[in-house]
């Protein structure tokens, strides 16, 4: 059986981050292990406490994975402060041999910036090197370009955004259009080509966990040995059914049904 391994922080609540992940996981068929950078007191109305776990802890949960069960991706989601950033990269150089995609959790559904100057250089100058696709959402791709302070407000601004931030990175690129006052298109840059993915737009006020969920499941499709493209593809037809089946918990956004396609 393929397996992933999910480096993210834990949501109490179950709906994002390494809960996502391993629902994912199990829907699509892999194996799911998890390495938590942080613990949070969360639900469906927002974030209340959040603990980073220690350095030693971090490692020894890398090392735990890697020796015991070495998956055939890696998706990395919350990875906490510049220093878990680096213990986390000290360890993928070591271990991993396989796809890693960074999911790059930086701004809220609000709009609050969850990074700090210094956490955001360490993920871009530690992660994305070791990354086979970065995931930003439009507000994650507007501050990793904010430098030239551009906004991303048409099609066309997706695809120099995904493409300027490949160059930038060297790596790939699938800006996610979530955002998008237009759609739920989502455009990738890989090598120089530009490939965009149709999304429906779904009315469902309850996404959360949606960046995490669309992440994983690209993961599972790589750990299964698919190419990237079809990866994505398949990934976005799974968070459509998740998002379709109208799961309705919690008192603020809820989550998916990460489990509809095992249900009908």
């Amino acid at each position: 059986m393929p397996s992933i391994l999910t480096i993210a922080g834990s949501d109490s609540s179950g709906g994002a981050g390494i809960q996502a992940d391993l629902k994912t996981a199990s829907a699509l068929g892999v194996y799911g292990s998890s390495v938590i950078t942080a613990l949070t007191a969360q639900n469906t109305t927002g974030v209340y406490l959040a603990e980073t776990v220690s350095r030693e802890m971090l490692e020894a949960q890398l090392d735990a994975v890697f020796t015991d069960i070495p998956p055939q991706a890696v998706k990395i989601g919350m990875a906490g402060t510049s220093r878990s950033i680096e213990t986390i990269g000290e360890k993928l150089a070591e271990h991993a041999h396989c796809p890693i995609v960074v999911d790059p959790v930086m701004v809220s559904t609000s709009g609050h910036s969850l990074l700090n100057p210094e956490d955001v250089k360490a993920l871009t100058n530690t992660l994305f090197p070791l990354a086979a696709l970065v995931t930003p959402n439009i507000p994650e791709a507007e501050a990793l370009l904010s430098t030239t302070s551009r906004r991303i407000h048409t099609r066309k601004d997706m695809e120099e955004a995904a493409m300027g931030l490949s160059r930038l990175y060297r790596t790939s690129f699938l800006v996610k259009g979530g955002h998008h006052e237009e759609g739920a298109d989502d455009v990738l840059c890989s090598d120089g080509s530009i490939t965009w993915f149709p999304g429906q737009r779904i009315d469902n006020p309850n996404t959360h966990g949606t960046g995490c969920t669309l992440s994983s499941a690209i993961a599972c499709g790589l750990a299964k040995g698919l190419g990237l493209e079809e990866s994505i593809r398949a990934a976005k037809d799974y968070l459509k059914g998740a998002l379709k089946a109208g799961l309705n918990l919690g008192k603020g956004s809820g989550p998916l049904w990460h489990s509809w396609s095992n249900s009908r």
